[in-house]
């Protein structure tokens, strides 16, 4: 078992990572705890066993089901069951059930401790990781939310086994963005030195930068998604999260080419690394730029005018007032 510390102080704690890494869950709880509040969704298929006293409680599938409306039906029935502050959420599953059940911690109670146990790749390499919980709204995504750390974090690659292929591809959209923030080539890996060595990489960030602060070096973790979202948000085009950042990646790369941050090797380093998971790199058909675009100054990280994390001589860092001008180029050059 491969373990990677997340040092935040007192907040601390400890994301396992190998095959079989659920089964630590009993020991993972944290010291005291009397009941656990299983959140998960019914095609999951990962058992746990918390070793006390613990209800299922089930939410929707898809992206849609990431919402007010499922944060709500889940902190009734923790009520309906008597949840209190002693007890614990346990999420398991992928990023949706992660953010949705950690955010429904958060607020349950004014914050019930949360335990992670990621089901997805995508889910291992970023969603439960960090802290960030909450839910779209028809406006965009990820926009009500709350930083609450979890207890511990356990990431069983022996799960992933079981992943369709596409849904594994998505996992490694997330996984090649780590590529431009200073991780390893992960191709040269074993699968879980290669969700140990993302998490590290998420880890050192977020301990330097837990919630999105003034060094804006939380926000680079947001590489590729910004068109990501963007396209999520106006139906998804057919693409899931990880497709959407791959092609989100590669735009990311050639607005900075044309800002002149980076020059046409570096393009092409971002096109080869997509295209070494076998990810999309281009925009599906029938987008409009005219929506995109509005939703781009949507995004969390617009403080002032169109803003972009963009790689540049100086690495990935956050961009403001970026030229619509050389906004529209770039999505020509991956249409």
């Amino acid at each position: 078992m491969i373990v990677v510390p997340v040092e935040l102080g007192a907040r601390g704690y400890e994301v396992l990572v190998g095959a079989g890494a659920r089964h630590a869950l009993a020991r993972a709880l944290p010291a005291g705890a009397r009941r656990v509040a299983v959140v998960t969704q019914a095609g999951i298929g990962v058992e746990v066993d918390p070793g006390i006293e613990h209800r299922e409680f089930l939410m929707g599938d898809g992206e849609e089901s990431k919402s007010l409306a499922t944060v709500e039906e889940l902190c009734r029935g923790f009520a309906r069951w008597g949840l209190t502050r002693g007890d614990v959420v346990v999420a398991v599953g992928g990023g949706v059930v992660t953010d949705t059940a950690g955010f429904a911690a958060a607020v349950y109670h004014r914050g019930v401790p949360v335990v992670h146990v990621a089901t997805t790749l995508l889910g291992q390499v970023d969603a439960a990781i960090g802290g960030k919980t909450g839910v779209n709204l028809a406006e965009g995504k990820n926009l009500v939310g709350a930083f609450w750390q979890p207890a511990a974090v356990l990431c069983d690659t022996e799960v992933l086994a079981t992943l369709p292929p596409r849904e594994l591809r998505s996992g490694q959209g997330e996984m090649a963005k780590y590529r431009f923030l200073g991780v390893e080539d992960l191709l040269e890996l074993r699968l879980d030195e290669q969700v140990a060595a993302c998490v590290r990489a998420k880890a050192a960030v977020v301990a330097a930068d837990e919630r999105e602060g003034a060094s804006g070096r939380r926000a680079t973790l947001n590489y590729g998604h910004t068109l990501a979202h963007a396209l999520e948000t106006a139906g998804g085009y057919g693409l899931r999260h990880g497709e959407a950042v791959a092609v989100g990646l590669v735009f990311a790369a050639e607005l900075a080419a044309r800002l002149g941050r980076i020059g046409p090797e570096r393009v092409a380093e971002h096109r080869f690394a997509v295209a070494a998971y076998d990810l999309p790199a281009s925009l599906p058909p029938g987008v409009d730029d005219a929506e995109l675009v509005r939703l781009f100054a949507r995004d969390k990280k617009a403080l002032t005018g169109t803003t972009f994390v963009l790689d540049g001589p100086r690495g990935v860092e956050v961009v403001p007032d970026v030229p619509a001008e050389a906004v529209e180029a770039a999505l020509e050059a991956v249409r």
